[in-house]
């Protein structure tokens, strides 16, 4: 899954980031609403983490310009602000969801995977293919009754292509929703994760490279 945080609070803004890829999400951080802007014009987001009181651009009008452009990105909305009026209003304009600061981490998290859960197909919570069942919610991956222990990134790789229902992924998909922009796309990442992942998976391996195409389960 790939994430936004919007928050012009950046200590709070690279709180959430980092507590979101401990998660297996792909996160950017921006800290103002022009910021926002510019990268959701340029990627691809399942979730935006809005906080409504943001600098350059309000919260508001990047929630706006979502809905406008009719994107199937999923906002949650955050506010200093409890009050029932508030909330109202930003579910009127267009956020999916609301959550008043502060808040528990814990709960931002379930929220979060509950919107990304909403931008494609309905899938079922535990996803299962080949003997692997993967559990988003309580991250945990089991083939054949055998719990494996994976790294963030192995997770969210395995994750992507669970979903991807037997469809070819590429290496650039894989980054997009694997990783955050900060990575190098040249970099040989994604071919190292999934070696790994094979290794940790164990025989026979359910990971098809596809030649020139990329990977699927």
């Amino acid at each position: 899954m790939r994430v936004l945080v919007v928050e012009d609070e950046q200590l709070l803004a690279d709180a959430v980031a980092t507590g979101l890829r401990r998660e297996a999400m792909a996160v950017d951080v921006v800290y103002d609403g022009a910021a926002a802007l510019e990268r959701i014009g340029v990627n691809d987001y399942d979730v935006v983490v809005l906080d409504r009181d943001l600098p350059v651009v309000h919260g508001d009008d990047v929630c706006r310009k979502i809905v406008e452009l009719g994107m199937p990105t999923r906002v949650l909305m955050l506010t200093a602000s409890g009050d029932v009026s508030d909330r109202v209003e930003g579910l009127e304009i267009g956020a999916d969801d609301y959550l008043p600061k502060p808040f528990a981490f814990s709960e931002l998290t379930a929220r979060v995977r509950a919107l990304g859960r909403r931008t494609s197909v309905p899938l079922p919570p535990v996803l299962e293919r080949a003997g692997i069942k993967l559990d988003p919610n309580r991250r945990e991956v089991f083939r054949e009754g055998r719990e494996i222990q994976l790294a963030p990134k192995e997770f969210a790789v395995l994750e992507v292509l669970l979903r991807s229902e037997g469809a070819v992924v590429s290496a650039e998909q894989l980054l997009e929703k694997a990783w955050d922009e900060n990575t190098d796309p040249f970099t040989n990442v994604v071919r190292v994760t999934v070696m790994t992942l094979r290794r940790k998976l164990g025989e026979p391996a359910v990971i098809v490279t596809v030649p020139g195409s990329g990977y699927r389960i």
